[in-house]
C-alpha cells in the first residue's frame, strides 16, 4: 500500500494549474470588459459626430430656405424636398455601410487576438509540461542518488558500530573503563541519530514521490503500544521522566503496518520526552472507539500554543527559531503514515500545561490503493477475451 496521494509536486502542480486557469479567466473577463467599454465609447463618439452633422445640415437647410429671394413654386419646392430626401437616404446608406465595416473590423481584430491568445497559451502550456518533465527527471536522479548515498552511509555507520564492539572486546575485561564506556555510549547514540535522520530523509523523498511503502497485516495495537513504551524506557529514565502505558487487558486487533506504526509512536514518544522537563510524566494509551482505535501520547511539558497546533505537522517545523533538537520531519512523516492508514492525527494543548497528540486507526484493514481500478480493468478485459474466443471457434467451424 502507498500513501493515498502523492504530496509535494502533484499538489503544487494542481495549485499551479488551478491558479493559471483562474488568472486566465480573469484576463479574459477583463479583456472582454475593456473591449466592450472601448466599443461603447467609440460608438458614442460616432453617434455624437453624426448628431452634430445632422444638426449642422438642418440649420443650413433652414437658413437656405429663409434667405431665398423669391418664394418657391410648388414644383420647385417638391424638387428640393425630393433632392434632400435622396441625399438623406444616401447618407443613411453610407452610415449603415460604415457600421457594417466597423463591426466586421472589430470582429476580425477580436478573432485575431483570441487566436493569438490561444497560441500563446498553448506555447506556455507546452513549456510548462517540458519544464515539469525536466523537473521529474531531476527529482528522479536526486532520489536515486539519495538512495545510494543513504545505503552507503548506513553501511559506514554499521561498520562504526561493529568496530566499536571490537574495540570494547579488545579491552579484555567484561566491563570497560568508565571513560571508554561513556565514549562508546555517545558513539552509539550519535550513530542512532544519524540512522534516524537518514531514514527520515528517505521517507520524505518517498512521500513526495507518492511511494511511501506500507505492508498492513492484522496486529495487536495494545502490544504495539507496550513495545514502543518499553523501547523508550531507558531514554525516559536517563532524563528523569516517568513513562507509562495504559492498555486494555485484551488484544486490540486492527490492520496496520507494524514497523510504520511503531515509527509513529516512536516519533510521538521521543518528542514528548524531549520537551518534558525532568520530573515530568509521559503517558501512552490506546482505546477502542467508535469505528476504530484512538491512540494518545500525553506529556506534562511546556505545551504548544494554539496557533501552532496544525503547524507542528508540517515538514521542517521547529518549536522556535533557536530550536536545534531535530530536523522537524518526525511529525510530518507520522502524519503521512497515519493518513496512509486512513486515519487522522491531531494535537491538543495549552501553553504551559502539557500536550496531547492523538491519532486514529480504523479497525478494518486498509485496502491497497488501486486494487478496485485493477479489478475493474480485469472485468473489462475478460468479456472481450471470451468474445474473441467465441469468434475464433466460429471461424474454425
Amino acid at each position: 500500500m502507498t500513501a493515498r496521494k502523492p504530496r509535494g509536486r502533484l499538489q503544487a502542480r494542481a495549485k499551479t494549474d488551478e491558479g493559471l486557469r483562474t488568472e486566465r479567466k480573469k484576463i479574459d473577463d477583463a479583456r472582454k470588459g475593456d473591449r466592450a467599454s472601448a466599443e461603447r465609447d467609440a460608438d458614442g463618439v460616432v453617434d455624437h459626430a453624426r448628431a452634430v452633422a445632422d444638426a449642422v445640415l438642418s440649420a443650413a437647410r433652414l437658413k437656405a430656405d429663409h434667405v431665398s429671394l423669391r418664394p418657391r413654386r410648388p414644383a420647385e419646392a417638391g424638387a428640393v424636398v425630393g433632392e434632400r430626401a435622396r441625399a438623406d437616404l444616401a447618407v443613411r446608406g453610407e452610415r449603415a455601410s460604415a457600421d457594417v465595416t466597423l463591426r466586421s473590423d472589430r470582429k476580425d481584430r477580436a478573432d485575431a487576438l483570441d487566436a493569438l491568445l490561444v497560441h500563446e497559451r498553448a506555447v506556455t502550456d507546452a513549456y510548462l509540461l517540458t519544464e515539469r518533465a525536466r523537473s521529474d527527471d531531476a527529482v528522479a536522479h536526486r532520489d536515486d542518488f539519495l538512495g545510494m548515498v543513504a545505503h552507503d552511509v548506513r553501511n559506514l555507520l554499521n561498520a562504526v558500530v561493529l568496530n566499536l564492539e571490537l574495540l570494547r572486546q579488545a579491552e579484555g575485561g567484561d566491563e570497560p573503563a568508565p571513560p571508554v564506556s561513556a565514549a562508546a555510549n555517545r558513539i552509539r547514540r550519535n550513530v542512532a541519530r544519524m540512522n534516524r535522520l537518514i531514514g527520515d530523509l528517505v521517507d520524505v523523498t518517498s512521500i513526495d514521490a507518492g511511494k511511501l511503502a506500507m505492508a498492513p497485516i492484522q496486529g495487536d495495537a495494545a502490544a504495539l503500544v507496550a513495545e514502543a513504551t518499553e523501547t523508550f524506557q531507558p531514554a525516559a529514565l536517563e532524563k528523569g521522566v516517568s513513562l507509562s502505558a495504559e492498555v486494555p487487558a485484551g488484544p486490540l486487533l486492527a490492520g496496520f503496518d507494524h514497523d510504520r506504526m511503531l515509527q509513529v509512536l516512536a516519533n510521538l514518544i521521543s518528542n514528548a520526552i524531549k520537551f518534558t522537563p525532568s520530573g515530568g510524566k509521559v503517558k501512552v494509551r490506546v482505546e477502542a472507539g467508535r469505528g476504530g482505535l484512538r491512540f494518545c501520547v500525553s506529556d506534562t511539558g511546556m505545551g504548544i500554543p494554539a496557533s501552532m497546533l496544525k503547524a507542528i505537522f508540517e515538514r521542517f517545523w521547529q518549536v522556535g527559531k533557536n530550536d536545534r533538537k531535530g530536523q522537524g520531519l518526525g511529525l510530518y512523516i507520522s502524519k503521512c503514515i497515519v493518513e496512509a492508514h486512513r486515519g487522522r492525527i491531531w494535537a491538543e494543548s495549552k501553553a504551559g500545561t502539557g500536550s496531547q497528540l492523538y491519532f486514529t486507526l480504523p479497525l478494518s484493514s486498509p485496502r491497497r490503493r488501486g486494487s478496485p481500478a485493477r479489478g475493474a480493468a480485469r472485468d473489462k478485459v475478460r468479456p472481450a477475451r471470451r468474445g474473441k474466443a467465441r469468434a475464433d471457434r466460429r471461424r474454425r467451424s
